[in-house]
């Protein structure tokens, strides 16, 4: 199955939900005019549908190897990577000076999630390169930017993050690796880092990795650990490449899904250090690293929309084709399956999830956008609160509802979605990492609840929850039909939400594990309440537009339609995942370790 782009539903959340036209105002921002912003999008989605896309199911069975130290990818992957570099995809966020284009985050943000729609595999190593570049944009040095950032921009280099070794996983106080200083501004390094995304491969001629190590004489803990630029190539003084350098590919994984996506065990130093430099002050590499690791979370976040769409739209089009068994109203005989309910509300339910995510993500992206080009040092300030709450919600909620359309996906096949040829059992397998890298559901849930929620004593929580109010406000307007519904909804479910974040404020210092027990439940539920907030936004406009007789009335009906589903599946769970929450830690915690 091909992928189309569902290009109307995208630039209805960015002009009517996201507010394109107050992002096209902000300072800086003045290139992403309407008519700029449909042009980009309608260019990316056909390289998306027409070149990446087709490479999607190769990838999956001829996925890339490793052989003697060198990384192959999929058979005309080399050749993609060249067009989407050549296109200058890469740089459309990042600044005009390096390169790039220049254009706000929300415009990127839809040409991210095509791309992992048409391929989860291939778009990983444009996603770790935007983390690099967003990192040496903040803490690189001038000659570090001089160096490397247009060869990033550009897609002529590709850039990693290597965090994680063996013994630490996700506890990046356990980090090993050393990086000893030689005198001269280089540090060599050594070590080993696991799950390095494109740690090597063939498509592009030097990698820039960013990498935590440890200098001698850091302090244990976070608190020692730095960063620093070591690419695989050494670059010479006028910008070529120059020898290699002392980090090489020892293997690569095998994987459930994802498999075209080459994750790299690399091994630093075997042959005398790598040479590195260091990004920053000594002993600020977390907090340096952490701008590329949100920048990766939101990408993966638009992962789960991208390929919980792409299941979606397979699901649909197996619904129209796969006769079986007769209508319950009584048909002569049997007629597609997507008349039957069940399977009607599946694909609601596929469809309702997706769109929910894909407008929060969205709306996010221009809160991004405000934070970084707003006149006003207040509205920057408010904007990047909001941002900054929101990204654990983007990565952990986007992904796990990924699973479950994914999976659904799969059901709406039948029999036929277990078998591989279908291609449905291929989204579900490359969801499943979603959840687990950049930081899993329940560190994503961790921040959420202590960084995001009890630091500022619930103030950002109940800021974006009193935007809710105004929305519920305008719905008060309808009295009866689905817009009344979906205000009641919305209500009971936003109450709810304030009264877990009381309950988090409250207890966060008195109860610290009966708060974190209900940690990922309360990620999950300000998913569905704030996505429900943002469905309900569309169906006022959807509305508005119909009686003002403006555009095409089926696709505003639609929305309504879904909006309508959202509140009535989504929304109503609301209340439960609160009493989950406040009531629900003693059942966590019951059993001693011995009783499992």
């Amino acid at each position: 199955m091909s992928y189309v782009a569902p290009l109307k539903d995208m630039l209805f959340v960015i002009n009517e939900l996201a507010g394109l036209s107050e992002v096209n105002a902000l300072p800086g921002c003045e290139d992403a005019s309407p008519e700029t912003v449909e042009a980009v999008l309608e260019e990316n989605a056909k390289y998306c549908s027409e070149v990446v896309g087709e490479l999607n199911v190769a990838g999956d069975k001829e996925p890339s190897f490793w052989k003697d130290g060198t990384v192959t990818t999929t058979k005309g992957f080399r050749d993609a990577y060249k067009a989407f570099a050549e296109a200058g995809w890469q740089g459309v966020q990042h600044p005009v000076e390096f390169g790039g284009q220049g254009l706000p985050k929300l415009v990127a943000t839809p040409c991210i999630e095509m791309l992992n729609s048409a391929n989860l595999s291939f778009a990983l190593c444009p996603l770790l390169t935007d983390g690099a570049i967003e990192a040496l944009l903040t803490a690189g040095s001038d000659e570090q930017k001089r160096i490397y950032l247009g060869n990033l921009v550009s897609g002529k280099w590709t850039g990693t993050m290597n965090l994680t070794e063996p013994q630490a996983g996700s506890d990046l106080a356990l980090v090993r690796t050393r990086a000893v200083p030689q005198g001269n501004g280089t540090y060599k390094v050594f070590g080993t880092k696991i799950f390095i995304t494109y740690g090597e491969h063939d498509m592009a001629e030097n990698i820039v990795h960013l990498v935590l190590a440890r200098t001698p004489d850091a302090p244990e803990g976070v608190k020692g650990i730095s960063l620093f630029v070591v690419p695989k190539f050494l670059v010479n003084e006028d910008g070529s490449l120059g020898e290699r350098n002392d980090v090489h590919c020892v293997s690569i994984e095998h994987k459930l899904g994802i498999k075209a996506s080459p994750t790299a065990v690399l091994q630093f130093g075997d042959h005398g250090g790598a040479i590195g430099t260091l990004v920053g002050e000594e002993n600020r590499g977390l907090e340096y690293m952490f701008i590329m690791m949100n920048a990766a979370r939101f990408a993966v976040g638009m992962q789960g929309v991208g390929v919980a769409e792409r299941a979606y739209q397979k699901a649909v089009q197996y619904a129209r084709d796969r006769v079986q068994s007769r209508d319950l109203a009584g048909s002569s005989g049997p007629v597609a399956i997507i008349h039957h309910p069940d399977v009607r509300r599946m694909l609601m339910s596929m469809r309702a999830q997706t769109e929910a995510a894909r407008a929060l993500a969205y709306v996010t992206a221009a809160a991004y956008d405000a934070a970084h080009h707003h006149a006003d040092d207040a509205a920057r300030k408010a904007n990047q609160a909001f941002y900054e709450y929101m990204v654990p919600i983007v990565k952990g909620w986007s992904t796990e509802l990924s699973i479950d359309v994914t999976s659904t996906g799969v059901q709406v096949h039948g029999g036929m979605g277990f078998i591989e040829e279908t291609g449905a059992a291929q989204y579900y397998r490359d969801a499943r990492i979603l959840p687990i890298y950049e930081g899993t559901t329940a560190i994503q849930a961790n921040d959420l609840v202590g960084r995001k929620t009890a630091r500022d004593g619930g103030a950002t929580a109940k800021g974006i929850l009193a935007q809710v109010r105004r929305t519920e406000e305008e719905l008060s307007a309808y009295a009866s039909g689905d817009l009344a519904v979906i205000r009641n909804q919305l209500a009971a479910a936003s109450k709810s939400l304030e009264e877990v974040v009381d309950f988090v404020v409250a207890h966060s210092r008195s109860d610290i594990k009966g708060v974190f027990a209900g940690s990922v439940t309360y990620l999950k539920m300000a998913g569905i309440v704030l996505g429900g907030w943002q469905m309900a936004r569309a169906a006022l406009v959807a509305e508005r537009k119909i009686k003002a007789g403006e555009g095409d009335a089926r696709f505003y009906a639609a929305k309504i339609a879904t909006a309508r589903f959202f509140a009535d599946y989504f929304l109503t769970q609301a209340p439960g995942l609160r009493t989950a929450i406040v009531e629900g830690s003693a059942g966590v915690l019951a059993l001693a370790e011995d009783q499992f």
